[in-house]
């Protein structure tokens, strides 16, 4: 009989603070202290262990935990043999995936990556970019870089391979994106072993259909009101929802309670439509988790 205790690897640094606050809209409570790296987590079945994002799937294929969360550039960097449980669309700076492009410096003559033939290229990811440039029949030198890798060009590197969401540091750096060669989103990641124990996989299972219902949730809000039965036909027809809307009976005979599921940029137009086509009592309200 297998011990039900879910080892759970999570992303120490970038990832940190974005995945902890995901992880408590999906209903666990995880407390990191300062240079801690066991978290304390309120639910005494999973047991945790902060480690790089870097270095999360070689441990999780490895079985030294049985699941963890890291990004998929890094699965893919390190080869790893592990199963992929569900994406989860989530960055350091929001809900959106991260690239790894190609910089150079704004003034370089360089302006594509056929022109890289025999530079020198600095990155983290280097066993991936060297497998793209391969692909690419382009010959270059990569480098692994130690970090601030925006600083390297052009003096210590040609160019640069790095991560970036919105591209604001590149351009700080006077770095400009010649090419994206990789597209990365955040990965629940299993052991295949522990996939195999059904206590684990239920767990895990459940942990992820949390997560997914917590980022389902992040851009998403409720709203409720009442509208007139004569009025519900308009009301629905400029009623976006995920569904149907749910319609209750309402002590007014003539009237209804109607609530529905909305993506949140839509509320600061869609409220005062609602108004003008006769909802009344409108009331908004954010969701910790949205399952389809």
């Amino acid at each position: 009989m297998s011990e039900n205790i879910l080892r759970l690897g999570l992303p120490k640094g970038s990832l940190q603070e974005s995945t902890l606050k995901i992880f408590r809209k999906a209903g666990f409570n995880i407390s990191v202290g300062p240079r801690i790296y066991i978290p304390d987590i309120d639910d005494p079945e999973i047991t945790g262990l902060l480690i790089r994002a870097q270095e999360m799937a070689r441990y999780v294929q490895d079985g030294i935990l049985d699941v963890g969360l890291t990004g998929r550039d890094w699965v893919l960097e390190q080869g790893a043999k592990v199963k992929e449980i569900c994406e989860l669309n989530y960055a350091k700076g929001g809900l959106r995936p991260v690239r790894w492009v190609v910089a150079v410096p704004e003034d370089s003559k360089i302006r594509s990556l056929r022109d890289l033939e025999g530079k020198r290229i600095a990155t983290e990811l280097v066993n991936f970019t060297k497998k793209y440039f391969r692909e690419k029949g382009v010959n270059a030198l990569i480098e692994f870089s130690w970090g601030a890798t925006e600083v390297k060009a052009p003096v210590l590197a040609d160019a640069i391979v790095e991560v970036t969401e919105t591209g604001s540091t590149l351009r700080a750096n006077k770095l400009k994106i010649i090419e994206t060669i990789l597209e990365s989103k955040t990965l629940l990641i299993a052991n295949r072993k522990s996939l195999k124990d059904p206590w684990k996989k239920k767990k895990i299972e459940k942990i992820a259909l949390l997560l997914t219902g917590a980022l389902n949730a992040q851009e998403m809000v409720g709203l409720k009101m009442n509208v007139e039965k004569k009025d519900l036909d308009t009301i629905l027809k400029v009623l976006p929802s995920m569904k149907n809307p749910t319609i209750s009976a309402h002590t007014d005979d003539r009237w209804v309670s109607l609530e529905v599921i909305v993506d949140e940029r839509t509320v600061r137009d869609l409220i005062p439509e609602l108004v003008v086509k006769g909802a009344s009592g409108i009331v908004e309200y954010p969701l910790n988790k949205v399952i389809p």
